[in-house]
């Protein structure tokens, strides 16, 4: 197959649309009478531009292909879109750095148009860009696949040209999806706030190693240096105060208070033994009693 265009079927202006009327006149006897109107139709109105007209008519032409195999109406469709079709395959080729021969992968995607014609799909106007657009890709990595030159991860021989289902936007989808994103937008600010809030009751130290290393990106030695402790100390500190944080977010999501005992803990205490446990338990959070290099081999 040549893929110029012999016939100036690319479209460019008005004469390429007559020449584009006359080829599908001569197609009165393989195409329907409905559809040979249709396709007719498609090609003199004024109103299409260039990609709107090859692609209503290609899809028709396809779609009478599918049902009666005319080898004229197959010809007339590789002439309205080998060029087309050629950018697409020499494109894809770049992006593997492959110096194969667009043509000749060509012929292998109109190849395979032209042995599967039942699995396409004519529900869109569009649907020809589309499938062929598949098939250039799905062409493409069989190709480099025959070369040793595909990913292991690329779609296989067998999956070639299984069109994918046509879906449509509805106002419920985007009612969902514009309610998805408001409460995702509502939870990150919920996480936000209470990172802030129990940050906020951190030892002051325990504040400024954090700002430092997660906010300024300062490193954990430079950091150490600052604050004038060993940098086991600084690791130590900072690992201290993110499970500090965590488990009081966790106990929050839990439905408990941040400052509450472990739930084994005797629960007949009086109201000074429960004001004393209170306390008890905000001062673990706060972790002002701690002494750094006790643990330090915990995050080593």
């Amino acid at each position: 197959m040549q893929v110029t265009d012999p016939h100036g079927l690319a479209l460019g202006g008005d004469a390429a649309r007559a020449r584009l009327q006359a080829r599908l006149a001569d197609l009165s006897t393989e195409l329907e009478g409905e559809e040979h109107a249709r396709c007719l139709a498609l090609a003199a109105d004024p109103a299409r531009d260039i990609e709107s007209v090859r692609d209503g008519v290609s899809t028709r032409l396809m779609e009478s292909f599918r049902t009666r195999s005319g080898r004229a109406t197959f010809g007339l469709l590789y002439e309205l879109n080998a060029d087309h079709i050629l950018l697409q395959v020499a494109g894809r080729l770049r992006r593997f750095a492959s110096r194969s021969d667009p043509r000749d992968v060509l012929q292998e995607v109109f190849f395979n148009i032209y042995r599967y014609p039942h699995r396409f799909n004519a529900e869109r106007e569009d649907a020809f860009r589309v499938w062929s657009a598949m098939i250039v890709r799905n062409t493409v990595l069989k190709h480099l696949r025959s070369l040793g030159r595909a990913s292991k991860n690329h779609v296989a021989a067998d999956d070639l040209l299984v069109q994918p289902a046509v879906t449509s936007a509805s106002p419920l989808s985007g009612a969902i999806e514009a309610e998805s994103q408001g409460e995702c937008a509502r939870v990150y600010l919920t996480y936000l706030h209470l990172y802030l809030h129990f940050y906020g009751m951190l030892s002051e130290r325990e504040r400024a190693a954090l700002h430092m290393v997660e906010v300024e990106e300062t490193s954990y030695r430079a950091a150490a240096e600052a604050l004038g402790i060993k940098l086991e100390n600084l690791k130590m500190v900072i690992f201290r105060a993110r499970r500090k944080i965590h488990r009081a977010m966790r106990r929050v999501f839990d439905g408990l208070s941040a400052d509450c005992r472990p739930a084994r803990d005797p629960r007949g205490l009086g109201a000074g033994a429960g004001a004393l446990a209170a306390g008890a338990g905000r001062a673990e959070f706060l972790g002002q009693d701690e002494d750094p290099e006790a643990d330090a081999s915990e995050v080593e």
